[in-house]
């Protein structure tokens, strides 16, 4: 599909975009102060941080147990995967092929990871590749210029600020081939029942486990809350931290970079350098010693025979990209 938006290629230089990307001119009409979107995203950024602040002083003595670190780590790791796995290398790029099972499961897992319905953030995710770091992008940090005070204000803006904006995002535009998979739709329309059970569980895991309420209340505010909380914030992360500092050894027309200290609670999202480069591979972590734990998952629906059609970068793919990178900063040196 020629210039469709689900075909992103490698990314090329821009002229002159070493001093850094364009001003963002044009910003989106402001929403009404407390639309229900608005008050939604409150709660889902500012809840979990004042259930915990409530939390402490109530169990101060007793604030974690084995099974409370158990049962968050394990949906962690499945809302996690879901994300970087599922939402992101799966739904948005097609990375690989899925049997109709595994993409039902990863649909599922990401959604309860509260980041907004299927076809919503994997709308929203491709509009940010079409124009990354440009006007249009609903989230770069350098929506208000290169310069340091631009800068500050842009990585609250690309971090959170953006989830509270009124620009939406067309999913017919972007998002077409997923409102045609009657499966997608009926996950995505199911998306408040999975978000509430995305907390729901976690408490009657604690029950289970302790067989009290007090327990079950452990269990909810680690596995529930947050959990939540921090895959956001590493999430978020992905499109803040990892467009301003980290390293850039692949060639992109935007600022994306490669953040190692991410690596391994992104599972491996935050190479992102590289994911900009060639957007439809399913490992990020390219280089040695980057460690990639969604490429690994990809690898092991690979072997199981769940997943096919994986695309998987060459060391020759790698070698150009990284060429081109060369030759274009050899370029800009002889100017």
């Amino acid at each position: 599909m020629p210039g469709s938006v689900l075909e992103l290629p490698v990314a090329v230089p821009v002229a002159g975009y070493d001093d850094g990307p364009p001003a963002f001119e044009s910003l989106p009409p402001p929403e009404p102060l407390f639309s229900a979107g608005r008050i939604v995203t409150a709660l889902l950024v500012v809840g979990p941080v004042v259930g915990l602040a409530a939390f402490v002083p109530l169990e101060w003595g007793h604030l974690i147990g084995l099974g409370d670190v158990v049962v968050a780590a394990l949906f962690y790791l499945f809302t996690g995967f879901g994300i970087a796995v599922g939402f992101h290398r799966f739904f948005t790029h097609r990375s690989f092929k899925a049997n109709r099972v595994l993409k039902v499961v990863l649909a599922v897992a990401g959604s309860m990871a509260l980041e907004g319905s299927l076809i919503s953030w994997v709308a929203i995710h491709r509009r940010h590749h079409m124009f990354g770091d440009q006007p249009g992008d609903p989230h770069s940090p350098y929506r208000y210029g290169p310069r340091s005070n631009g800068i500050l204000r842009g990585f609250v803006w690309a971090h959170v600020g953006w989830l509270f904006s009124g620009d939406a995002t067309d999913t017919k535009r972007f998002a077409p081939d997923l409102r045609r998979d009657q499966d997608l739709v009926v996950v995505d329309r199911l998306f408040p029942i999975l978000a509430v059970s995305a907390l729901v569980i976690p408490f009657a895991a604690g029950f289970a486990l302790y067989g009290t309420l007090s327990g079950a209340f452990t269990v909810f505010v680690w596995a529930g809350l947050v959990r939540m909380a921090v895959l956001h914030h590493v999430t978020w992360s992905i499109n803040s931290v990892c467009h301003i500092w980290g390293r850039r050894p692949f060639l992109t027309s935007d600022q994306s970079t490669n953040f190692a200290p991410l690596a391994l609670l992104s599972f491996g999202e935050s190479w992102h350098n590289f994911h900009h480069s060639a957007p439809a591979s399913a490992r990020h972590g390219v280089l040695p010693h980057q460690v990639d734990l969604a490429a690994r998952v990809i690898r092991f629906f690979e072997k199981a025979g769940w997943a096919t059609k994986v695309r998987w970068p060459t060391p020759d793919q790698i070698a150009s990209l990284t060429a081109d990178k060369t030759r274009s900063t050899a370029r800009s040196g002889a100017r």
